[in-house]
């Protein structure tokens, strides 16, 4: 004869065969949007989940003992959550691969913007006798340019 199952795990089971449904790949990384340029971009989510269950068992006058073949009323319930906040999206082509945050830190973002300027300043303060040459080199760098014969 087999094995009577208790009704709490019909309500985990049922539960969890609910959550599998709601979860797929394309929750975490969403479907790829193509651009006319033929890059690709990839949004990117946080996903967070929740999940509760519970039950009890209430035993009735005169139902007898358990062992006798009674089986007590069971009240149970389960219950699940689940966010999917934005967090990025990654963008791939034309030979490179971005992640572009979608809360940007301002902070962060102005210090790196304000770097380049700061470090001309600085060299001017620290020596007026060279610049940065306003045109980037072959290799895409500034270099520094003498403006007297003056040694590093």
């Amino acid at each position: 004869m087999a094995e009577a199952t208790h009704p709490m795990d019909s309500v985990m089971r049922h539960t969890m065969e609910n959550l599998k449904e709601m979860v797929a790949v394309n929750t975490i990384l969403g479907d790829p949007v193509e651009t006319p340029d033929g890059s690709v971009i990839l949004p990117v989510s946080r996903v967070s989940f929740g999940f509760a269950a519970g039950g009890s068992e209430f035993q009735t006058a005169g139902a007898g003992r358990r062992d006798e073949g009674h089986a007590a009323p069971f009240g149970g319930g389960s219950g699940a959550g689940m966010s999917v906040s934005p967090v990025a999206f990654l963008v791939v082509g034309q030979g490179d691969v971005r992640l572009l945050p979608v809360e940007a830190n301002p902070v962060y973002d102005r210090l790196i913007d304000l770097a380049p300027k700061l470090a001309d300043r600085l060299i001017g303060i620290w020596r007026p006798d060279l610049t940065l040459s306003e045109e980037p080199a072959g290799d895409g760098y500034r270099r520094l340019d003498r403006e007297s014969t003056t040694r590093l």
